[in-house]
């Protein structure tokens, strides 16, 4: 299973790659304002930052704003041209899907966002979709088990022969990782802090503490 980071948080994307753990970026305007990112230029520049930070073969979701057909594919057609690396993230709405098979047809990737349906995965693949976004954690928020909607999309990817791949977003902590990765999905995409969870483990400091303690026992001075 591939790691990325949801965020347009510069410093963040280095921790990971230096980490070695990064496979991608995603981001959407919202984690671009957080950031403090405003006007399509600066954006757009922010676009090649990243793509530079995390290297060759590691892809990155630029979102587009448009809503309607003719702007999705305009958009994304620009957000394509930045770089080698850039996947173009389009919601799942009938424009959408309209864009994303226009956008699959001329060689261009996509990542297909705010999915919360297997019909809704199944129109996706259907259009030709590069990733695709399940919201894990927003299903989770209305009481809908959203772990359950990765493994029905698993079931049916592996039954259709879909080869689009199923990108678990809305991760909110380490447990969803672990849990996505057990229901089968290709794909994680979370903040840096959910996947430095999964370094922390009481036993772990309890055995490094010990080691460290009977070395300079048996070491003084060291």
């Amino acid at each position: 299973m591939q790691f990325f980071v949801d965020t347009a948080n510069l410093d963040h994307i280095r921790e990971a790659a230096e980490l070695g753990i990064l496979d991608g970026v995603t981001t959407n305007p919202s984690l671009m304002a957080r950031e403090g990112i405003a006007g399509e230029k600066n954006i757009l520049k922010h676009y090649r930052t990243i793509c530079e930070i995390v290297g060759e073969g590691r892809d990155v979701s630029a979102e587009v704003i448009a809503t309607d057909f003719k702007g999705i594919v305009e958009e994304g057609k620009r957000l394509a041209e930045l770089h080698e690396n850039i996947v173009v993230k389009v919601p799942m709405i009938r424009e959408g899907v309209k864009a994303i098979a226009h956008l699959t047809e001329t060689g261009i990737r996509t990542n297909c966002t705010l999915v919360f349906s297997a019909g809704q995965a199944i129109l996706a693949a259907k259009a030709g979709a590069t990733y695709l976004s399940p919201f894990i954690g927003r299903i989770d928020d209305i009481g809908w088990d959203g772990m359950a909607l990765i493994r029905e999309i698993v079931e049916i990817y592996n039954n259709t022969g879909y080869d689009t791949a199923i990108l678990a977003a809305s991760i909110r902590n380490p447990l969803h990782i672990i849990q996505a990765a057990k229901a089968g999905a290709d794909v994680v995409t979370c903040p840096l802090s959910a996947i430095l969870g999964l370094f922390s483990h009481p036993l772990t400091d309890i055995g490094l503490e010990k080691f460290l303690a009977d070395y300079h026992k048996a070491n003084p001075g060291a």
